[in-house]
């Protein structure tokens, strides 16, 4: 062989190679990080492939722990250096933690991030506002299902204020058909999250009464925040026999079996309705205490996503996280998940129309989220367990109102000072 030809030959596998490498760097796969195992299809069938399709180049990698074992593992893996490149954040201290040691990236400047309102970005944004860390993905939204067919046998409307809530519970338990209210109080905690925090906004203004508490110039004693449990405490006489030893999964069962007529709800049951009612469903915000009072709705943050600080592809994050950040992925994401609402501000057709009624709220209701969630609830005793608690006894009429109040502040005050956390 002579040596131009040599000379030629290595020229062309230099070019060949210098090729291949090119075609090597553009393929960068990112890794996501998660707790949400049953999520698994959706991402693979539907949310991936639709990125993917937008951005050549860019492989996707859905990679999920068991929730109990996400919290443990993703630490480890961030202690490693094997982490994925994309985090699942669970909301409020969990993801604030992995901030501020430096294990999720500050993403103030991504653009989408415009696309979210203060409240969407709560749960993943510092004390003091300044830093969001992680791009909201979805909501879960309370208030009430009802059985549309029980609604029509005894002629009831949906209610819009307090007394027409009420004076529909008396229509139903006067009929006896149907027990009015499916809820029980053995777990404790739907008493707090589907009755104390499902109500409660529509007496504490949502975000301005939750932000005052914090702040210190509202108290749990106030009127705002016991007048809720003296509604909750007129609940018992339509929950019907033996709710004190109902498990949650025994409400779910009285409501899809057709032996209830309301449901205090979270969305999240939106798919498990839909698969075990034999009859058609409706929705109804919590109501307001006098007609044309705003209504204001727990919008409650449930899950977000942010980029590994140490990424070694932080371009290519970013472009995935702006991509979350919009339109289209809210729209696939809601629609995969019924219940599970994205908290993008772009408009959003559903397919689903019980979890469509629920997020039309969004546009007649103010959004706020759960009272006990941020801040409130990082010390002993907890916020969160004691108003599961409190909401329990209040409807067994084992407490007062008043009573309630005044122990939730006393446990409140003996470790929390405002503005020093």
């Amino acid at each position: 062989m002579t040596l131009h030809r040599k000379l030629m030959l290595a020229t062309a596998f230099a070019a060949l190679a210098a090729g291949a490498g090119s075609a090597f760097a553009q393929d960068v796969t990112l890794t996501i990080e998660s707790w949400r195992t049953d999520d698994l299809t959706v991402w693979q069938d539907t949310l991936i492939p639709a990125f993917e399709a937008a951005n050549p180049g860019i492989k996707v990698v859905f990679s999920p722990t068991a929730p109990t074992e996400y919290n443990a593992a993703l630490n480890s893996k961030l202690d490693g250096g094997t982490a994925g490149d994309l985090i699942t954040c669970r909301p409020f201290d969990a993801s604030l933690d992995l901030f501020k040691a430096g294990r999720l990236a500050p993403l103030n400047d991504l653009p989408g991030m415009a696309n979210f309102s203060d409240v969407a970005k709560s749960a993943w944004t510092t004390d003091d506002g300044a830093t969001t860390f992680c791009v909201p993905m979805a909501a879960v939204i309370h208030g009430y299902i009802y059985n549309k067919d029980a609604f029509e046998q005894l002629g009831i409307e949906e209610p819009k204020t307090e007394a027409e809530f009420f004076a529909a519970l008396d229509k139903i338990k006067a009929d006896g058909t149907y027990i009015p209210l499916a809820m029980g109080t053995n777990d404790q905690w739907e008493a707090a999250t589907m009755g104390y925090n499902n109500i409660g906004p529509n007496y504490w203004k949502g975000e301005e009464g939750r932000l005052a508490l914090i702040a210190g110039t509202q108290k749990l004693t106030d009127e705002q925040w016991v007048a809720p449990y003296r509604q909750l405490a007129k609940w018992k006489d339509y929950l019907g026999d033996g709710f004190e030893a109902q498990t949650y999964s025994d409400s779910q069962n009285l409501f899809t079996l057709g032996r209830a007529a309301i449901y205090p709800a979270g969305s999240w049951e939106i798919s498990g309705f839909n698969a075990n009612a034999t009859f058609g469903m409706g929705a109804f915000p919590p109501p307001v205490q006098n007609a044309g009072d705003t209504c204001y709705i727990s919008d409650h943050t449930d899950i977000g996503i942010g980029m590994n600080a140490k990424t070694p592809h932080p371009g290519e994050a970013r472009k995935f996280l702006d991509w979350v950040a919009s339109a289209e992925f809210a729209g696939l994401f809601a629609n995969a998940l019924p219940g599970f609402f994205a908290l993008s501000s772009a408009p959003v057709t559903l397919e689903d129309p019980l979890a469509q009624e629920f997020l039309s709220w969004r546009g007649e209701c103010e959004s706020t989220i759960r009272s006990t969630y941020a801040i409130l609830s990082r010390g002993t005793p907890n916020l969160e367990n004691d108003t599961w608690n409190a909401s329990v006894q209040v409807i067994k009429g084992a407490e007062t109102p008043e009573d309630a109040g005044a122990r939730l502040q006393a446990g409140l005050d003996s470790w929390y000072k405002p503005g020093a956390m």
